[in-house]
């Protein structure tokens, strides 16, 4: 009997896996399972964001390799640290979406969360423009302004032309993949992040070394890669949007601008865009005060490290976003108590996930980084860098789940002001504190990371608790 009911218990968590990477829109996430709402959202979304990490660790890898390795660390990283601003952007854009289209899901109302998606893709086409076009232009200003050397800028400027003008693949990857999250179809999110990932990894040792009559691109093939596989997936993401098998069903009159709606959506999104914009320019300022204070080496070691930890950090973003859906959709059918079901069950996971991934940044942190570069004296920093910052990956973990809460009601107030004291009234002066004045360079800015989010996650536990994220209306 113990035999058939082990059976039949992984019988149903492998069934359970494969619905999750599957998709099943018929599962209501207002009425079924809590545990099984949580993991068929957080199978594909942990999938999705580790395959978006990948994108940086793809170029990462195979730049670490070039024979200016320094410089073209350096020149990603950087790069990387300023479409920060663009994630930011995208982010609290479909932040937006993910919240009305799910409310308007938990309301039997598949119209209206279409129309309010398309609504939310306007206004980030028109947005990202403006951004391309200048960050193409002031592409060297922008490495220089950053802490990069006049002959790394030189090297690396071309580069950060081609990633800040394809952005628009960016924001589309990110906002169109809320939609769907926010439609409870998880899986698709995912699919199209592999998609462009598999993509950009066949894509960049042929563009980068060169293949045949393709010639060896070197740092700039890395961008080319990278910009061609996110469109990719941009692609695969519109034939399902308008292919009128899901449960939203596009129509072209859904583009034509209803302001109203677009009102209403800039009213959720911009405070969850500057939530993010101000996590960003504190990670951007990170990056600068490690590159004045470290040099070449140092802020390649940073940078080095910061994907890594974002490879790991990701994933437990996409298993947070579980909790911006079941929050959404069941604060939209009048189910607040199982609202507060599924945080907890959410963070619960989080926290498991987060902990096994600081024990194996502690002890395996040097083989990891021995993989993504050859330099002794990038790889001795990174190591450092990465050990002293998974210190707080457990209160990361505990802190996502509650970001994306408040995010997922339409509270999108309350983690902006959290961010804004936790990083620029705490963090940046912190790290500035211990790189400078106790003159601890990069390693003080290191320290100030986890202690500075261990911060933020205390006070957001306090303001959870309070409640006021269960009576907002969207």
């Amino acid at each position: 009997m113990t035999k058939t009911s082990g059976t039949s218990t992984f019988t149903r968590i492998f069934s359970t896996i494969k619905t999750a990477i599957k998709g099943d829109e018929s599962f209501d996430f207002t009425t079924g399972s809590i545990k099984k709402a949580v993991i068929l959202l957080a199978i594909p979304m942990v999938l999705e964001m580790m395959m978006e990490s990948v994108f940086a660790l793809v170029d990462l890898y195979f730049v670490g390799h070039l024979e200016h390795s320094s410089y073209a660390i350096q020149t990603v990283g950087l790069t990387e640290s300023v479409i920060t601003i663009i994630y930011s952007l995208a982010i609290g854009i479909s932040m937006a979406a993910t919240a009305i289209v799910a409310r308007r899901i938990g309301e039997k109302d598949p119209v209206a969360a279409a129309k309010a998606g398309m609504q939310a893709i306007l206004i980030a086409a028109v947005i990202n423009t403006v951004i391309s076009v200048l960050g193409f232009v002031y592409a060297k200003d922008i490495l220089l302004l950053m802490g990069a050397s006049q002959e790394s800028a030189d090297y690396g400027v071309n580069f950060t032309r081609i990633m800040m003008g394809g952005s628009l693949g960016i924001m589309l990857l990110f906002l169109i993949n809320g939609i769907f999250r926010g439609a409870g179809n998880a899986a698709i999110a995912m699919k199209s992040l592999w998609l462009a990932n598999i993509c950009n990894i066949v894509l960049c040792p042929i563009f980068i070394n060169g293949l045949g009559p393709i010639p060896a691109f070197g740092l700039i093939g890395a961008a080319i890669a990278t910009t061609a596989g996110r469109s990719i997936g941009v692609l695969y993401q519109m034939y399902h949007l308008f292919n009128g098998r899901g449960i939203l069903k596009i129509i072209p009159s859904y583009f034509i601008p209803d302001f109203d709606q677009i009102k209403s959506i800039i009213k959720i999104a911009a405070p969850g865009v500057l939530q993010f914009v101000i996590a960003s320019c504190s990670w951007i300022f990170l990056a600068q005060l490690v590159a004045t204070t470290g040099g070449d080496h140092g802020s390649a070691g940073y940078q080095t490290a910061l994907r890594i930890m974002m490879f790991f950090i990701l994933p437990a973003w996409g298993l947070s976003n579980a909790a911006a859906t079941l929050v959404g959709q069941n604060l939209g059918a009048k189910q607040v108590e199982r609202a507060e079901k599924s945080v907890y069950t959410t963070a619960k996971y989080n926290v498991i996930f987060m902990a096994t991934i600081m024990i194996f940044c502690l002890f395996f942190g040097s083989y990891i980084i021995s993989f993504f570069t050859n330099d002794v004296l990038v790889k001795d920093i990174a190591v450092s860098a990465l050990q002293i910052m998974s210190l707080g990956y457990i209160f990361y973990g505990i802190g996502m789940v509650l970001i994306n809460t408040f995010n997922g009601a339409g509270d999108t107030w309350t983690p902006t002001w959290v961010n804004f004291f936790g990083f620029w009234l705490f963090q940046i002066p912190l790290a500035y504190l211990l790189a400078k004045y106790y003159k601890m360079g990069p390693t003080g800015v290191f320290m100030a990371v986890p202690i500075a989010e261990t911060a933020i996650t205390l006070a957001s536990i306090i303001l959870y608790k309070k409640g006021k994220w269960k009576a907002i209306e969207v």
